[in-house]
């Protein structure tokens, strides 16, 4: 803030302060009694009102209030760049509830520290916890169940595009991922695009009626094989998903697919560093339980 809006606002607020001051004793009534016949001089509807003070305790409240706004704008910010004397600051006071917080509960999340993270995502307390840790941080993308949507992954399967082992997922949560599809329209044309969608979608065995396949195939070779891989399952180390499964982020119909490699994809896993690594650890094993829990139940 500049020294003339701070002067502005400091100015501002002493005048409008000094002005209710004023008004305040300027409408009491001096020596007058508390209660008088005389009226204001002018009636509603016949009906008149008495021109008596303000009671004594209304009159010493709204001085009390004027005291206690002096008072605060003092010791706390309100004047412009004035500080207030006791330097308080909304930054120093969410630090220190978050310190508390941490002290409170670094014991609940110490006793899970050193416990591998296949151990922690059968424990009862600790998948608890990390479902709140996900519902506050992951859901809003990946779903209350985790089930993901439209280009959000499903963390409930057992496909992973980053990996889903315990050290990849722990990866992805303390570091994010940036993904990036290309866009090959420019590339390959129109007919192009067509081709190489129909062929992508022949390797989930997806209807491909119409489409030049081996013209497909030819373009997947040359421009695609460097992610995807020759055979089209991905490489997790770059974040390039299996082609060959049923699991589609972005859509597997013909537009959507040929939307893909017209114009590229973008995806963003933000990190959650901020987390701490106690925490980051719970909901790692959380995250993984998810798909480990749900292949179990599949297998019973």
């Amino acid at each position: 803030m500049s020294n003339f809006w701070s002067g502005y606002i400091i100015v501002l607020t002493l005048i409008t302060l000094g002005l209710i001051l004023w008004l305040l004793f300027a409408t009491r009534k001096g020596q007058r009694p508390e209660e008088t016949d005389q009226t204001v001089g002018h009636s509603f509807d016949g009906i008149e009102e008495y021109d008596n003070p303000l009671p004594r305790w209304w009159f010493v409240l709204f001085l009390a209030t004027i005291v206690f706004s002096a008072v605060y704008l003092v010791l706390y910010p309100g004047m412009g760049k004035w500080p207030g004397i006791l330097g308080w600051t909304q930054v120093g006071q969410y630090e220190e509830e978050v310190a508390d917080a941490r002290e409170q509960f670094a014991p609940i999340f110490a006793k899970f520290a050193d416990m591998p993270v296949e151990e922690v995502a059968q424990d009862d307390e600790a998948h608890r916890i990390g479902q709140r840790l996900f519902a506050v941080n992951c859901s809003v993308c990946h779903g209350s169940d985790g089930r993901g949507a439209y280009g959000f992954p499903n963390l409930t399967d057992d496909e992973w595009i980053w990996g889903g082992e315990p050290d990849q997922i722990r990866t992805t949560l303390n570091g994010g991922r940036q993904a990036a599809m290309p866009a090959w329209l420019a590339v390959i044309g129109e007919s192009g695009v067509r081709n190489a969608a129909g062929y992508v979608r022949s390797l989930s065995g997806l209807e491909t009626e119409g489409v030049d396949i081996a013209a497909g195939e030819q373009i997947f070779k040359t421009n695609c094989v460097a992610c995807h891989g020759p055979d089209g399952t991905g490489n997790p180390l770059l974040g390039a998903p299996n082609l060959t499964d049923d699991v589609w982020l972005y859509g597997a119909s013909m537009l959507q697919v040929q939307q893909s490699l017209r114009y590229g994809r973008n995806g963003n896993m933000p990190s959650q560093a901020h987390l701490g690594e106690d925490k980051l650890h719970v909901l790692t094993a959380y995250v993984y339980s998810l798909s480990k829990r749900n292949t179990d139940a599949e297998a019973d």
